[in-house]
């Protein structure tokens, strides 16, 4: 097998690009936990509690011939990475995709995924047991949160509270449209900044109050602020530098640093895509080629760089079915196109065939 790959990090680009890599060089993909936990479903999760174990994927049939290490990488330099233990992996190539973080409920913290079931059922009880739920964030998170709670709960009464216009970055079309609907689905939309977040992870008991004076009498706000990158490993690395959203600024062909073999993707990294699930499925096509490149010997440089989406995708459905989508080519689709590609089954049966569960 024609050499040495490392990827840090399996989440949605590390996971989908060890398995791709997996039959054409010697893979190592590090990941401190035993379990991938796929946020939609987690999402969903809230209001219907047995999503929380179908959105759970071991590792340990992702590849048939490289390997899962569990750990944590320490740092990483030209030649490979040192993970917390000591232990040293060496390889050619080098891929950092560690991610984000996120609220407790629908991302884990740490190497356990069980602060995460606990977490997640636990908001699931305490929307249950709600009168009023406040959700802050208009962005994809906190728009199909309150678009489930909706869906799956008419008697509860939600409102959605944004500092800005729904899905600020997209074509204005798809947040306007996404506000028509949930109106539809009873929830009430608040323009306004919150000023009194206990928390920005966990939800906690309302009232919630806005800069501007008003208060919503909510008896539980969760906040959906969206995605912290993770930038931790990549901080030591000569040439570094963030972008204003916290992300590893990047070269033409997603090197956040002087090493020539070494890349950045996914969420932590600032190639032009959003930190969303479709927005970074873009970018394992292009590394499978440019790993494969770098491993052969020749000159990445020589290659075509990377180019992020031109229109960014983004799915949002607001429950099983109704919702919004801005689609490649086609463009703003409505509730049909959105059950039918995400709405429905979360995309649940694509991890499921890549995690080889059935």
């Amino acid at each position: 097998m024609a050499g040495r790959v490392i990827i840090v990090g399996g989440g949605y680009v590390g996971s989908e690009l060890a398995r791709a890599l997996d039959g054409n060089a010697d893979v190592t993909l590090v990941e401190q936990r035993e379990t991938f936990c796929h946020v939609p479903a987690l999402i969903r999760a809230v209001v219907q509690p047995d999503h929380v174990e179908k959105a759970m994927f071991r590792y340990d049939s992702l590849l048939r011939n490289g390997r899962v290490v569990r750990g944590r990488a320490a740092s990483v330099d030209g030649n490979g990475v040192t993970l917390e233990d000591g232990t040293r992996l060496d390889a050619e190539a080098i891929v950092l995709a560690t991610g984000s973080r996120h609220s407790a409920a629908f991302k884990p913290e740490g190497s356990s995924v069980e602060g995460l079931r606990k977490a997640n059922l636990a908001l699931g009880e305490a929307v249950a047991a709600a009168r009023h739920v406040a959700v802050v964030g208009g962005g994809a998170l906190g728009v199909e949160l309150a678009g489930e709670i909706r869906a799956a709960r008419p008697d509860t009464q939600v409102t959605l509270v944004s500092a800005g216009p729904l899905l600020e970055g997209y074509e204005a079309r798809l947040g306007k449209a996404l506000s028509r609907k949930l109106k539809l689905l009873g929830a009430e939309l608040v323009q306004g900044r919150a000023i009194d977040l206990t928390s920005t992870q966990e939800a906690f008991a309302g009232p919630l109050r806005l800069e501007d004076g008003r208060e919503i009498d909510a008896d539980l706000v969760i906040p959906a602020l969206g995605s912290t990158p993770d930038t931790t490993l990549l901080d030591g690395l000569d040439g570094f530098q963030k972008s204003p959203d916290g992300r590893a600024v990047c070269d033409s062909w997603m090197r956040p640093s002087t090493f020539p073999n070494i890349f950045a993707a996914g969420d932590a990294a600032e190639n032009g895509d959003p930190m969303t699930i479709v927005g970074a499925s873009r970018q394992v096509l292009w590394l499978t080629r440019a790993v494969r490149t770098v491993l052969s010997g020749k000159d990445i440089e020589r290659s075509a760089g990377y180019h992020a989406w031109v229109r960014p995708p983004l799915l949002v459905p607001l429950g099983p079915q109704m919702g919004n989508s801005i689609l490649p080519i086609i463009g703003l689709v409505g509730n049909s196109m959105t059950r039918r590609v995400k709405g429905r089954d979360l995309f649940l049966p694509k991890y499921r065939k890549l995690f080889r569960t059935g």
